[in-house]
């Protein structure tokens, strides 16, 4: 039997098995009649770095959400814009629901030895409801949400804390994939292969499927 290379693979939660939140946000920007990437910074902060944009306090879970909501809702009223991140994620909840084929390639992980874990920007009044969406605690040998650690990705920290809940390896025996390339690109700093999922998300499936395969004999 070859050696395996590759001992964990790490999975963001929107974006990857979900329709991307940011890929929301543009068209609702776009219907607005706005700039979509400044809707995406006025709702969600950038996203490249951690700040202390309202979004990012939520995500690490020092303030609720209902807070937030105000404080993004005053910053795009200060442009003259709708930011409203309710009116957001009440369009994401209309997406096309959990994407079956990354939940296969999770059991072929773990069917093939490896740990598994999801890595969430997430926040605390919506961890019910999105973890209801899969059964996480068949499917995950850990879950790192960041308004749980009060750490959130870019922030090496988290992916830190992730590699030690899966049983350590060194950060090039690991896999991450996220829909944001800033994510990604800080867990490759690390020396982790990264998967950008793009919003056609065929490239990042196959390239995970490549590297299952690689690794399964």
């Amino acid at each position: 039997m070859k050696a395996r290379s590759i001992d964990a693979v790490l999975f963001d939660f929107g974006g990857v098995f979900t329709e991307s939140p940011f890929e929301v946000a543009r068209r609702f920007g776009a219907a607005l009649g706005a700039e979509p990437e400044r809707v995406i910074d006025l709702v969600f902060g950038p996203y490249h770095e951690d700040t202390d944009h309202p979004w990012h306090r939520l995500e690490r879970g020092e303030i609720a959400l209902e807070v937030a909501r105000e404080a993004i809702i005053a910053l795009g009223a200060a442009e003259g814009l709708e930011t409203d991140p309710y009116r957001v994620l009440a369009a994401l909840g209309r997406g096309g629901g959990v994407r079956e084929p990354f939940v296969a390639g999770v059991r072929r992980a773990r069917a093939a030895g490896m740990r598994t874990a999801i890595v969430t920007n997430n926040v605390r009044e919506f961890r019910e409801a999105w973890r209801a969406m899969l059964p996480v605690d068949e499917l995950f040998d850990a879950v790192i949400d960041s308004s749980e650690v009060g750490r959130r990705k870019p922030d090496a920290a988290i992916f830190h804390h992730a590699l030690a809940a899966v049983g350590g390896p060194p950060p090039e025996r690991a896999v991450f994939l996220d829909d944001f390339a800033g994510n990604v690109n800080a867990a490759r700093a690390l020396g982790m292969h990264g998967i950008l999922v793009e919003p056609d998300p065929a490239a990042a499936l196959a390239e995970l499927l490549a590297i299952l395969d690689a690794n399964e004999g």
